[in-house]
């Protein structure tokens, strides 16, 4: 900063300086002057200035009238620099201690000039701070793209393959017990009766990469994941798309895949990617293949795991049910600015990790569907998150097979709380179908023992119902009616007292 800026802001600042300027001022570079407009200038003593900033002015205004004016000759500019650079410290103190009367002691030093050393050091130390905060990250090394060119009688597709012994696993769930599943259990947890007749051994799992999550005409997906398998050996094949236009080998290559396979399996592919995939063959004029069957893994998720109250997305379950946590990966929302900066001429180290997402995508869809298929077949005998075997039980009421939920409901009842309630009331509900009434009405009594104050209101109206309707017991059913007003509007739960009360006087006449 030079001497003319110095000045200038010395003049607005300091203890016994005038009125600051505003922030936004734009602030105006001072006259200087002449030697002889400086020598003009009173001492501090006479005009009576005792301030730290005006003896700092005028030293300051001394310096620029030497620095300014024309050498004469070398001795006397040295002499006049020599006597312009004063130590403004030994100035300061000196016209402190003369206005007050003191002596000045030659080592002793001005606490605000120390206080003022102090917020200088401190700024620096910020603007240190700040500047290592704005430090830029280091550029990762450049590295190619793990695809290579294969021609195609359809024309060239950029592809990426890995194959995965039988013996991998992802988390706790190896990815071959994928093959051992039960097509009918898997229509059974999925609510799809077509799929009790597909043949799992040659299902491909389906996963894309897409520009955005918009749908429609404008989103392309430049990663198609596919995965079979080949013997128990897990096939891993993703179709790259390296520029906009050259869809249409890729898609056929897709197709022809396809015709080869049984089923698909998805993770919200019957939402998106599916649907996404379908107008993209329109649009590049290439025939739709035919539907296969398909397996949507979120949908058995969310009916399964959603007692967890924690949501269905797929890196969450990935680690919460099969114990594998992704290190270093990329995060979903900034795939389509990664694969626009390849499309600008960026090299493919950005998309590297892309590619690895989507491989660890597909691994999951075979080691979760094992995994779910395998406790489903257990029936609750092996130790399961309670919550877990509520949301099987209900998957398999809803099936039809009312001896697993019934199984998987009382499993899930020993746990007690509000998951063993809903548990036992399932429990009952199987039971009263079957046409054990005592036993429905024993599984709603234990569950009371386990509502807190003012919860058991529901289970005394089920009570009432199934003692006055079914086991005939109008005692019972008008002691748990008294019990159910809360859940229950004044004029029905009046009516079913008045009903009560004539039945028991006529049973007892």
């Amino acid at each position: 900063m030079d001497l003319k800026r110095k000045l200038s802001r010395l003049t607005s600042a300091g203890p016994g300086s005038q009125a600051r300027a505003p922030v936004n001022a734009v602030a105006v570079a001072p006259v200087v002057e002449t030697p002889a407009e400086v020598a003009r200038i009173p001492p501090a003593e006479e005009a009576g200035t005792t301030t730290l900033a005006e003896v700092l002015v005028q030293t300051l205004r001394k310096r620029m009238s030497m620095d300014e004016a024309p050498p004469a000759d070398v001795p006397v500019q040295e002499a006049a620099r020599a006597e312009g650079l004063v130590d403004l410290r030994e100035e300061a103190r000196r016209r402190f201690a003369a206005k007050r009367g003191e002596a000045v002691e030659p080592g002793a030093s001005d606490p605000r000039v120390e206080s003022l050393r102090q917020m200088l050091a401190f700024w620096a130390e910020r603007q240190g701070t700040a500047s290592a905060r704005k430090a830029v990250a280091p550029v990762p090394e450049p590295r190619a793209l793990p695809v290579e060119a294969r021609s195609t009688p359809h024309g060239t597709v950029h592809v990426a393959e890995q194959l995965y012994a039988p013996d991998h696993r992802h988390g706790t769930a190896p990815v071959a017990a994928a093959l051992d599943v039960e097509a009918r259990l898997v229509a059974g947890l999925a609510l799809h009766p077509e799929l009790e007749s597909v043949d799992f051994t040659r299902m491909l799992m389906l996963d894309t990469e897409t520009t955005g999550l918009a749908g429609g005409t404008g989103t392309v997906p430049f990663l198609v994941g596919l995965g079979w398998f080949e013997g128990r050996a897990l096939r891993v094949q993703q179709l790259f798309l390296r520029r906009m236009g050259e869809e249409a080998p890729m898609l056929r290559l897709l197709a022809e895949r396809m015709a080869s396979s049984s089923c698909l399996v998805t993770y919200n592919g019957k939402s998106f990617d599916w649907p996404l995939l379908r107008t993209r063959f329109v649009l590049n004029r290439v025939p739709v293949p035919r539907e296969l069957p398909h397996l949507d893994l979120l949908h058995c998720a969310r009916r399964v795991f959603k007692h967890r109250g924690e949501g269905a997305r797929l890196v969450h379950l990935e680690s919460k049910v099969l114990g594998h946590h992704r290190v270093g990966d990329v995060d979903g929302s900034l795939i389509p600015e990664l694969y626009f900066r390849f499309l600008r001429g960026t090299d493919g180290s950005e998309l590297v990790p892309v590619l690895e997402h989507n491989q660890k995508d597909l691994l999951l869809l075979a080691a979760l569907l094992g995994d779910l298929v395998r406790r489903f077949q257990s029936e609750g005998t092996e130790r399961q998150d309670p919550r877990d075997l509520l949301g099987f039980a209900q998957v398999a009421e809803r099936a039809g097979d009312a001896e697993r939920a019934l199984t998987f409901a009382k499993a899930a009842a020993e746990s007690g709380g509000a998951v063993g309630i809903e548990a036992l009331v399932l429990a009952s509900r199987l039971c009263r179908r079957a046409g054990d009434c005592e036993t429905a009405a024993a599984h709603l009594q234990r569950a009371l023992t386990f509502a807190k104050p003012g919860q058991g209101a529901m289970l005394h109206l089920s009570l009432t119902k199934l003692y006055e309707h079914s086991l005939k017991d109008l005692p019972r059913a008008l002691y748990h009616a008294r019990l159910a007003a809360p859940v229950e509007l004044p004029d029905d739960h009046q009516l079913r007292l008045e009903r009560l009360e004539r039945r028991l006087s006529r049973q007892g006449a």
